[in-house]
């Protein structure tokens, strides 16, 4: 019985500086995270950009990054996203068929966010197949629909 006891202290004392680790360590890594332009808000973390680029060049720079164009899910995290008052590539695209609006993981878009008469494809080449958010917009109609080969500051998006 008093081996068994001892036993388990063992463990417990183990898995206690173990935990003890796990948190420092995740500690570290979110102060980190903030202080390389990413931001934590609800179970995100958001890196904003400080060059433009176009949106497929983004989209390459999120996923080196570890992560993706952000995916919008709600209408606190469309406001949070508009309070970064930049113009800002969103990984939401209709490239693969006109129209049919989806998400850079393959989702449909379901909330919406589009400026009043956007989108429009009113592109000259009528291409107009990627989305921004615009920052002289109001933050729940700010969407807008625009070539993919312009260049906008981006926000990339990890989940954890």
């Amino acid at each position: 019985m008093t081996k068994e006891r001892d036993q388990l202290q063992t463990s417990y004392n183990a898995m206690t500086k173990e935990r003890d680790k796990l948190q420092t360590e995740r500690d570290f890594l979110n102060w980190r995270l903030t202080n390389l332009s990413w931001q934590k808000f609800e179970s995100s973390w958001y890196f904003l950009s400080t060059e433009t680029k176009t949106w497929k060049e983004s989209r390459q720079d999120c996923l080196k990054r570890g992560a993706d164009l952000v995916i919008i899910n709600s209408d606190k995290e469309q406001t949070f996203l508009f309070n970064l008052k930049k113009r800002v590539w969103i990984g939401l695209t209709d490239s693969v068929k006109e129209g049919t609006w989806k998400w850079v993981d393959g989702t449909p878009l379901t909330t919406r966010y589009w400026n009043d008469k956007q989108p429009d494809s009113e592109d000259p080449t009528g291409e107009e197949d990627c989305v921004e958010i615009h920052k002289d917009w109001t933050p729940l109609k700010a969407w807008n629909d625009m070539s993919c080969d312009g260049k906008l500051n981006w926000i990339c998006e990890k989940v954890f």
